[in-house]
């Protein structure tokens, strides 16, 4: 299955669950009640992908639910994958809620990105990637090296994978001279260099188009090729992140960025 990493394990094998459960017409209540050792709140932690599950549990609730042996037998064998860690997982450097992105952008098919203030983490370069963090003013000084290091090490990891990226960045992002002229013209370069990937893609949507679809600000939309792993928008703030997975959700920004799409020109002739 085209998952990487414990989280995101977790969230698939949670969503096949709740499959499971709710073609068999059983309440997360009515499966609390069959004894079978799982809580009420333990199965919603399990459904939503919270905690690693066992072998033992998976293969009990799939008895509840009348599932047949081969289905039992790959969902027990991906409860193993739930408390494998990859590189992110350990980090210290990396908020929890920003693992499961780095787990989602793991697996992902597509990645589309807007932005309109700052360039994308995987597409910065290192000097670029300093003077973002840099701003922040962390209290401790080696905190911008442990960041920049662990950016640099995603964004090799992501561009040697080669998943599709689209991404369109405001003209902000490329006037604003973060770091100082040298190195956004450093930053702009790289750019240029990376577009040339047959699986990149770099738009740029001009100041002069005036008031746009994405005024609300920037956002990401990771596609999966399994079709029981469903698209995630990703959204982030200084203390969070938020993961929409809804049809319609994910159906709204899919127009957003068509539109900012539409409205943008390509980044060699801007």
């Amino acid at each position: 299955m085209p998952v990487t990493g414990q989280r995101v394990v977790r969230r698939a094998l949670g969503r096949r669950l709740t499959k499971l459960r709710v073609a068999n017409g059983k309440s997360r209540r009515e499966v609390a009640e069959a004894k079978l050792g799982i809580s009420e709140p333990t199965l919603h932690r399990i459904e939503t992908g919270k905690v690693p599950v066992t072998g033992a549990n998976v293969r009990a609730l799939c008895w509840l639910y009348g599932a047949d042996q081969s289905v039992t037998d790959a969902l027990a064998e991906l409860a193993l994958g739930t408390s494998r860690e990859e590189w992110w997982d350990g980090s210290p450097v990396i908020p929890d809620w920003f693992k499961l992105y780095v787990g989602l952008e793991a697996s992902a098919s597509k990645i589309c990105t807007y932005d309109g203030e700052i360039i994308p983490g995987e597409l910065q370069t290192e000097q670029y990637a300093v003077a973002v963090f840099g701003a922040e003013q962390p209290r401790d000084d080696e905190a911008v090296h442990r960041h920049v290091k662990l950016r640099m090490q995603r964004q090799r990891a992501l561009l040697a994978r080669a998943p599709r990226l689209v991404t369109v960045l405001g003209e902000g992002a490329l006037t604003r001279p973060v770091g100082g002229k040298t190195v956004l013209d450093g930053q702009i370069e790289h750019l240029r260099r990376t577009a040339k990937r047959d699986n990149v893609e770099i738009r740029v949507l001009p100041f002069t188009v005036g008031a746009h679809a994405a005024m609300a600000g920037a956002f990401r939309i990771l596609d999966f090729d399994d079709p029981d792993d469903p698209d995630v928008v990703y959204l982030e703030s200084h203390v969070g992140a938020l993961y929409l997975e809804e049809e319609h959700e994910v159906a709204e920004y899919r127009r957003v960025f068509d539109l900012v799409m539409k409205a943008s020109v390509a980044l060699e002739n801007f």
